[in-house]
C-alpha cells in the first residue's frame, strides 16, 4: 500500500457541508485506509474567471487502489455532488484532484501524477505541508520551508472548524498525519 494525497475544493453553496460530504464518500468507496484530513482553508480563488473564495483541504490515505481507480472514484464523487465541467478553473460545488500517489509518475491525457500545478499553489501546499511537512519539495527542500516562501501564500487563512470525525465511523483516521508520509 502507498499514500495517497488529494486537495479538495468547494466554492459554490455550503463549502464546508460540500468538503464534509466528499469526505465521507472517499471513505465510504473503500479503497482508502488510515485516512486524515488537513485543517480547512479559505482561498482565493484561482485563474482568470471572477468567482467567490474556496474552502481547501487535503485528503491522505493509504490505498492499494490503481491511479485510473482513484481517479474513477474521485469523478464519480464529483457528479454525484453536482459537479459541472464548463468552465475551465470555474466555481464549482466541489473538486478533487490526486495529489501525489506514492512514487509515482505518471503522464496521461486524462490524469497526471503528481499533479502538474500542486508546487505553485499555496492553496494546494500548505494543507499538505500540514499532514506531510517532511514530504520534499522538487528542489528537495522540506515542505513546510518550502511553503514559507511561496508568493501567494498571504491568500491563505486556516480556519478554526474542527475536522475530527469528518470520515465518520467508516474510517480510522489518523490524526496528525498519516503513515507513509
Amino acid at each position: 500500500m502507498v499514500t495517497a494525497y488529494f486537495s479538495l475544493g468547494s466554492n459554490l453553496g455550503d463549502r464546508e457541508a460540500n468538503i464534509r460530504r466528499a469526505c465521507m464518500e472517499m471513505a465510504a468507496s473503500g479503497l482508502l485506509a488510515e485516512m486524515a484530513v488537513s485543517s480547512l482553508y479559505e482561498t482565493e480563488p484561482w485563474g482568470p474567471v471572477p468567482q467567490g473564495p474556496y474552502l481547501n483541504c487535503v485528503v491522505a490515505g493509504r490505498t492499494a487502489a490503481s491511479p485510473q481507480d482513484l481517479l474513477h472514484m474521485a469523478q464519480s464523487i464529483e457528479a454525484s455532488m453536482g459537479r459541472v465541467r464548463d468552465v475551465r478553473w470555474g466555481p464549482r460545488i466541489i473538486d478533487i484532484d490526486i495529489l501525489l500517489l506514492g512514487g509515482l509518475r505518471l503522464r496521461r491525457p486524462e490524469l497526471e501524477i503528481p499533479h502538474p500545478r500542486m508546487w505553485e499553489r499555496a492553496f494546494v501546499l500548505v494543507p499538505l505541508a500540514e499532514l506531510c511537512p517532511t514530504l520534499p519539495s522538487p528542489g528537495g527542500e522540506e515542505l513546510r520551508s518550502f511553503v514559507k516562501r511561496l508568493p501567494d501564500l498571504a491568500t491563505v487563512r486556516r480556519l478554526d472548524v474542527d475536522m475530527r470525525g469528518v470520515f465518520g465511523e467508516l474510517q480510522n483516521s489518523v490524526p496528525g498525519g498519516v503513515a507513509g508520509c
